[in-house]
């Protein structure tokens, strides 16, 4: 749909992905029915992002709207887990993928992906003790229409923030959101090999 022209903000809900994917190719599990797989098609130039810095920050700004998107849903303390997934009590509610297409150096669109657990499923069992999932945990059934307005609408704000120049307004967010990345053992890789830390904030 990006390739063929498709509108800033046209959005994509499937009840089921065959080939979902994390960070580094990894499998993101997407049993039938019991999540939001949903994909926004971002451009740069328009009100959304501008910029390599505002880009760059896109991932981090959607983490912020899905985790207060479910805070004001549900009143679950969701926490942002660095870089790209959302916490409740430790385990994985939700994921998030920004892919950019650039061609010829120009970036031409960004579709950022996310998925939310939404319901309790037969997750793997290298998953299931990491996992959790909506009706996990408030014993509840998800309104599905609910999270997915209330997380289209905190992303929009957050794009609003980035077409603005807030990016202190989206890092001071995150920050209170990530309130376990202070001290924190982190590590990378480098062209010196692995390298081990601990974090401090991010900026």
């Amino acid at each position: 749909l990006a390739e063929r022209g498709a509108d800033e903000g046209t959005t994509v809900v499937a009840e089921l992905q065959t080939a979902g994917r994390g960070r580094h190719g990894r499998v993101w599990f997407s049993p039938p029915g019991a999540g939001l797989y949903v994909s926004v098609i971002i451009r740069p130039g328009s009100d959304a992002v501008h910029g390599n810095n505002s880009a760059g920050l896109l991932t981090l700004a959607a983490g912020v709207a899905i985790a207060q998107a479910v805070r004001a849903v549900t009143g679950l303390p969701a926490e942002i887990k660095w870089p790209n997934d959302v916490l409740i009590g430790g385990r994985k509610l939700a994921g998030i993928l920004a892919e950019a297409v650039a061609q010829a150096g120009a970036l031409q669109f960004i579709v950022l992906g996310f998925g939310v657990n939404l319901q309790r499923a037969a997750y793997p069992p290298e998953l299931a003790m990491r996992v959790t999932s909506l009706e996990a945990e408030t014993n509840r059934p998800a309104d599905r229409a609910l999270v997915l307005a209330e997380i289209l609408a905190s992303i929009a704000e957050r794009c609003a923030d980035l077409r603005c120049g807030r990016f202190d307004a989206i890092l001071s967010a995150w920050r209170e959101l990530a309130a376990s990345l202070p001290g924190a053992s982190v590590e990378w890789d480098s062209p010196a090999g692995v390298v081990r830390g601990h974090a401090e904030d991010i900026d």
